[in-house]
Formats: C-alpha cells, structure tokens, sequence
C-alpha cells in the first residue's frame, strides 16, 4: 500500500477549500437557525434537507448535534460539492449530498421516510411547484411524530415587511414563477397533505421558521 504523500495531502486540502462555497445571507443567519432547529429536532432525527445550497446551514446544525443524522440536496452540481467539502472539514453526520430536483416526476422515489424535513430560503426563489412537492412529500417521507421546518421570509398582509414585500417585487422581476410566499397559502397547503397549523417563530431580516408538527393519521 502506498502512503499519501505530504504533496498529495496538501492538493487535496487545496481542493476542498476551493469545494467550499460561501453565502452572506447564511452567515448571518446561520446561527439563529442552527439554535432554533438544534432545540427541535428529537433525539438521533434523521432529517432531509431540501435545497441545501452551501452546505453552511447544515453545518451550523449537525455541530450543534451530533446524534442527528442529516441528509444534504441539491440539484446543483458546485452546490453539492461545496456540501461535501464542509462535511468533510466540519461535521461527520453530515451524509453525502444527493442530487434532488422536486421539479421533476418521481423525485422522491426511493428516499427512507426521515424524521424531519427541513428546506430553508428555497420555495420563494423556486416555482410554486416545488412547495407542492415537499407537502406531498410529507405525506409519505416524515415519520409519524416527525416534523417540517421551512425557513424564509413570507407575506402576512398588513403585517408584511416592507423589506418583504421590495424582495418580492425584485424576485417576480427575475422571473415570475417566482416570489415571497404569502404564509397563508403555505399553511392551507400544508393543511391539505395533513398539517395542523404550524408553530411560527421569527427570525432576523423579517424571515420566519414555521414548524409543522402535528399531522392527522387519516
């Protein structure tokens, strides 16, 4: 058997680092969701991270609990990679990325049932399509007892930040599938696959966590 060789070691180091990507809006978030969700998930959860993007979410979690067995998405390449290299440098129960595209038919299919489901800055910046995909998931994919956890900002009437309501303006500029979800249409879509309206916790920058717990057995 050959030995790795300080060079090689070296390359490889080199390589992780340029692996791993960067988001602003994630270090400036990160920690409040690493506590929040780190305070809910049960003991040993095996949880399905939708859209994980960088990876630095992930991070922030599985440091804070290391029972947790967490599953990374994406169904970019680079962002797959980046998830990779930052399990690699930073968190163990972090499993390898997979590549989940909820726009496409048969998604899901093959994937164990997971004691949550978390997805978070992804169903304002995706077509609607894709919040449909993760309740009708739900349905079948989260254990009895389990929970979804969506992260991101929302439009709540009256009340809806005017930061809010500027992002929504830019984002159905960029493209008109997209847009701020008004918190409303999200709870009567996840009343639909079964959920009790969920428990709502804000969060900085005007976003919001809701956490939906408690699903009907019929």
């Amino acid at each position: 058997m050959t030995e790795t060789s300080d060079t090689e070691i070296a390359l490889e180091a080199r390589q992780a680092e340029a692996a791993r990507l960067f988001s602003p809006s994630a270090a400036r978030n990160r920690d409040a969701i690493g506590d929040l969700l780190a305070s809910l998930l049960p003991q040993g959860a095996r949880v399905l991270e939708i859209g994980s993007g960088t990876g630095e979410h992930a991070v922030a979690v599985c440091q804070r609990r290391p029972d947790i067995d967490w599953q990374p998405s994406d169904p970019d390449p680079a962002s797959r990679a980046s998830q990779d290299a930052w399990a690699a440098e930073a968190a163990s129960n972090m499993r390898p990325a997979i590549d989940l595209d909820l726009t496409r038919p048969g998604w899901s299919d093959g994937l164990d049932a997971f004691d949550a489901i978390v997805c978070l800055n992804v169903i304002h910046i995706a077509p609607w399509s894709v919040a449909e995909a993760i309740a009708a998931a739900s349905r079948s994919r989260v254990v009895t007892g389990g929970l979804v956890y969506l992260y991101g900002p929302y439009l709540e009437g009256e009340a809806t930040a005017p930061s809010n309501l500027d992002f929504d303006r830019s984002l159905r500029s960029r493209n008109p599938l997209w847009g701020v979800r008004a918190r409303t249409d999200v709870e009567a879509l996840f009343a639909s696959a079964g959920w009790a309206p969920p428990e709502r916790y804000e969060m900085p920058a005007n976003n919001l966590s809701l956490v939906f717990r408690y699903r009907s057995l019929v």
